[in-house]
């Protein structure tokens, strides 16, 4: 015995040597998993009992040993006989008691694991006093004792890992916590006015004492009767107690939010909080104490927010305190403050009558956030993340000035906002900068979703505005922002449209991409809000395209055909399909173009033409289809179309990029003509079936999914064929690929080709079953079930139950004609490859599938379970052998056998869900230990 625990420790040793050594990330995945193999161990109570007690193990190797304890009485408590408990107890207090100079890693897992152990062992009665009385009464060990009293609430109520039910866990913590809060309350102020305490050992008392606050387990009428609520503030006169008396009176403030129980508590707190308020200008130098104040200010004021409008005068210095905070230049600090406002202006909207000092608050509030949206005035002093960072808290700072416009209106915070642009641009050009202008802009962008759509105040104004405004970028994108944000608005005062169309019409011709941007952003939205009323200007957009269109980015170029999608979805019907049919020419001639070039096609030729498809594919998504019966200006449209396409697609379908944008554009074609698409669909499939066999695209498979998907329950014989011939020829190219590369270099492939199988069995189960590719689908879509991706695995799985599902395999008397053929494939291909794919799918089951396949995998399982019983028992053993003990305990693999064994034995095969979720849960339990349990081998 005393050989093997010697060997454990020395191989134990050995593999934590390795994270010392710079090793590769090959050999660290190997020790690691060997440590957590060994944590699993029933031997490993006793080694790490040794190396722990032992004085010249390595720091690692006694840091593993706690850390492993703490695992084990987690996870593994029903390893150690009942009789053995109390012992493992005084096992770990005689290691605390060791250890009570540190390190203070291996004093927390200690506490930890005891704090686990308290929880499960209800012979341990008076686990808090026996500690009190082992390490609270020398000094030295006082330490130890606070990490212990600190852990135990937040083990007891945050370990849920920890297997107790509900009613012991609710007995056990009213005795661990709740029946110790009082005398935990006398001891923490105890040890805070002892003679000679240290700065150390009172941070350590405010940390344990936040901890039971947290945990919800001090009583706030005692508390209040208690010196340590007085001890609390006047620690935060201390630097080294300030971050941690913040915490406490941020805590206590929080636990007291009944108000109408704690009135006596608050009325202590709130003086003192107040009291606070002079050291915001005293301490103004100093970030991180303004940080904790106001975090103490934001606290209060969100607890005692009703408070603050009952007794608003004897309260209201609160509010005035949290404005400082806001008002503070950093902004890190500022955005602590920002739930308060929200929270205060939602209880304000609420109100028939707001008091004149609310209204000077946000009023202040919003000079205050305007004045920060400022950009430096020297961008070149910002990084580039800092520059990314304060752009996205600009719009957390818009979020706040929403707040503002709830408790002003709208209009006064728009005329707020246009009046500093209005006494900025008085000054004259020469003496004002564009950040005066762009942050009020932005400010108003950011109230825009506030906005009254009938307002005839503030927005007017705003609109006149616009077009005076200095031409620079920063200025002319913000202005075009606000465009896009009010152009509901503007759809309601249709007047405004000429002016603002030849305002983004400027902002395509400027130099800065970012503006163009935001000109086609503009005109998109104004568009798309204003539709009716732009359709006199399609010829004039028109004209804008084939002019101006070609100098464009291609995000712009793209937004402006969306935005003229948007004009003529709102057209009548015959109207909407010739203009469609004139911006749509413009494209099909550029591809034709392209496509009877008999020169060698350069790269960005090429690019141009993908460029022309993105924008036909936005515009057919927007306009949609026409319904049934097509417009006279597309009747032809279809087979026209077609004939461009298929020379085009013969010719570049080797360029991936092409591809992917021409069959996108062929799904919307398909939606666009409907049912008139059914006589080019037969041409279709056969174009797509040799592109896919000559590429190896993906694409290709897709398209062809969404036409038989549309067109898979016509009778056509022609079209029934080429559902067919695609089904094969894709099948045997997929094979191919299969052959030469691993299913993790071809995952698109795999799913666009599961995906076709799904609609050919769901709309042609007659081509799926009876063609000599079944089989061979079959086995490649096993393939996909080895791979992490989610959408692949379950339309894998989801193809499978299909199959293993069908209504052909129900038991019937009179069953349709072709149904004996498909049972005969079904079943061949079972029998070939029945065993492999039921260790597929166990594998996937306690590997990688995702959470919520286990339904799934229940529905196969069940259904090979009835009708492959005697097979599926002959598989099982060998397959579950193969399964990693990793993710499947021995326990688990031999209970689902004997389980799965007598269901089938007794038939009563509704029993194998049951069987089947259990080893899930014994996977994800073992699998989930694992992940959480991170070793700490600094």
């Amino acid at each position: 015995m005393a050989d093997n625990q010697a060997a454990n420790i020395q191989a134990l040793l050995s593999v934590l040597s390795v994270f010392t050594s710079a090793p590769d990330k090959a050999s660290l995945e190997k020790a690691n998993s060997w440590l957590q193999d060994f944590q699993h161990s029933p031997e490993a109570w006793s080694t790490c009992n040794v190396l722990l007690l032992s004085p010249d193990a390595p720091p690692a190797a006694k840091l593993f040993a706690t850390q492993t304890f703490r695992m084990k009485v987690t996870y593994d408590l029903h390893q150690v006989d009942p009789s053995n408990l109390l012992p493992l107890r005084d096992t770990l207090i005689t290691a605390l008691e060791r250890y009570k100079s540190g390190p203070k890693t291996i004093i927390t897992q200690l506490c930890l694991a005891l704090s686990g152990l308290a929880l499960q062992l209800p012979a341990w009665e008076n686990a808090l006093q026996s500690m009190v009385e082992t390490f609270g009464t020398n000094p030295a060990t006082v330490p130890v004792l606070l990490q212990f009293l600190t852990v135990l609430p937040e083990e007891v109520s945050g370990n849920t890992r920890i297997p107790v039910t509900d009613e012991e866990y609710l007995e056990r913590s009213e005795k661990l916590l709740s029946g110790n809060s009082e005398q935990v309350l006398q001891l923490l102020s105890m040890y805070l006015q002892a003679t000679g305490v240290t700065h150390a050992v009172q941070s350590q008392i405010f940390g344990c004492l936040r901890s039971w606050l947290v945990a919800g387990e001090i009583n706030m009428s005692a508390f209040g009767k208690s010196p340590l609520l007085a001890f609390a503030f006047e620690a935060l006169g201390s630097d080294e107690l300030f971050d941690s008396a913040v915490d406490v009176v941020c805590e206590m403030i929080h636990e007291t939010q009944e108000i109408d129980d704690y009135m006596p508590v608050i009325e202590l707190i709130v003086p003192r909080v107040i009291a606070l308020k002079n050291r915001l200008d005293e301490q103004k130098d100093d970030p991180e104490k303004i940080r904790g104040y106001a975090k103490i200010f934001a606290e209060a004021g969100e607890t005692y927010r009703l408070l603050i409008f009952q007794h608003t005068d004897t309260f209201y210095p609160i509010v005035e305190a949290i404005g400082q905070c806001s008002a503070y230049p950093d902004l890190d600090i500022v955005p602590i403050t920002f739930p308060f406002w929200m929270r205060l202006a939602q209880t304000i909207g609420k109100k028939s009558s707001v008091s004149p000092l609310f209204l000077e608050a946000y009023k202040g509030l919003m000079g205050v956030i305007i004045r920060h949206l400022h950009f430096p005035p020297d961008l070149t002093s910002m990084t580039g993340q800092e520059a990314d960072n304060f752009r996205s808290f600009r719009h957390v700072m818009g979020d706040t000035l929403k707040d503002c416009c709830l408790v002003l209106g709208a209009d006064t915070c728009l005329l707020s906002a246009y009046g500093l642009i209005t006494i900025a641009l008085s000054r004259g050009p020469q003496s004002i900068s564009w950040q005066e202008i762009e942050a009020p802009l932005f400010a108003m962008r950011s109230m825009g979703a506030e906005v009254d759509l009938m307002d005839e105040t503030a927005v007017p104004k705003i609109m006149d505005l616009i077009p005076s405004l200095p031409i620079h970028p920063r200025v002319r994108y913000a202005a075009l922002l606000i465009v896009s944000r009010y152009t509901e608005w503007i759809n309601r005062h249709p007047e405004y449209i000429a002016q603002q169309l030849q305002y983004i019409s400027a902002g395509f011709e400027d130099p800065d991409a970012e503006v163009s941007a935001a000109a086609g952003q503009a005109l998109k939205y104004l568009c798309q809000d204003c539709k009716q009323h732009l359709i006199e200007f399609l010829p004039t957009l028109h004209t804008f395209l084939t002019t101006t269109g070609a100098k464009l980015a291609q995000d712009d170029r793209r937004q402006v055909y969306e935005a003229i999608a948007y004009v003529i979805s709102a057209m009548p019907m015959d109207k909407a399909a010739e203009s469609l049919r004139t911006f749509s020419l413009d494209i099909l001639s550029q591809i034709h173009t392209i496509s009877s070039k008999s020169t060698a096609v350069t790269k960005q030729e090429l690019k141009e033409v993908g460029y022309g498809l993105e924008n036909l594919e936005v515009m057919l998504h927007v306009v949609g289809p026409f319904g049934d019966q097509l417009p006279a200006a597309c009747q032809n449209s279809c087979q026209e179309a077609w004939l461009i396409f298929d020379v085009f697609i013969s010719k570049f379908a080797f360029d991936y990029d092409t591809s992917e944008r021409a069959t996108r554009v062929l799904r919307h074609g398909v939606t666009l003509f409907g049912q008139t698409a059914l006589s080019v669909a037969s041409s279709v499939l056969s174009r797509m079936a040799t592109s896919f066999e000559a590429t190896g695209f993906s694409s290709f498979l897709w398209i062809s999914g969404k036409i038989i998907g549309r067109f898979g329950q016509e009778e056509d014989p022609a079209l029934r064929n080429a559902f067919q011939s695609l089904y094969e020829r894709a099948t045997s190219k997929v094979v191919g690929l299969l052959q030469l590369k691993d299913p993790r270099d071809i995952p698109d492939v795999l799913e666009d080709y599961v995906q076709l199988l799904l609609q050919l069995i769901r709309m042609t189960p007659d081509v799926f079953f009876q063609s000599s590719a079944f089989p061979l689908a079959f086995r490649a879509t096993m393939a996909a079930l080895t791979l992490i991706h989610s959408d692949l695995v379950f339309a894998s799985l989801d193809l499978f139950r299909d199959i293993l599902t069908h209504e052909c395999l129900v038991p019937s008397s009179s069953p349709p004609p072709k149904f004996p053929i498909y049972v005969s494939a079904i079943m061949a291909v079972m029998d070939k490859e029945g065993f492999e794919f039921v260790g597929y799918i166990l594998t996937g089951l306690v590997g990688d599938f995702p959470e919520d396949s286990a339904a799934v995998v229940v529905t196969i399982f069940r259904s090979i379970a009835l009708l492959w019983s005697t097979q599926l028992i002959a598989w099982l053993p060998p397959i579950l052998q193969q399964l990693p003990p990793t993710s499947a305990p021995n326990q688990a693999r031999e209970q689902f056998l004997l389980d799965v064994t007598n269901a089938l034995n007794t038939a009563q095969y509704d029993k194998v869900k049951y069987c089947v979720l259990g080893l899930h849960r014994a996977s994800r339990k073992a699998r989930d230990r694992r992940r959480v349990a991170p070793l700490n081998h600094a």
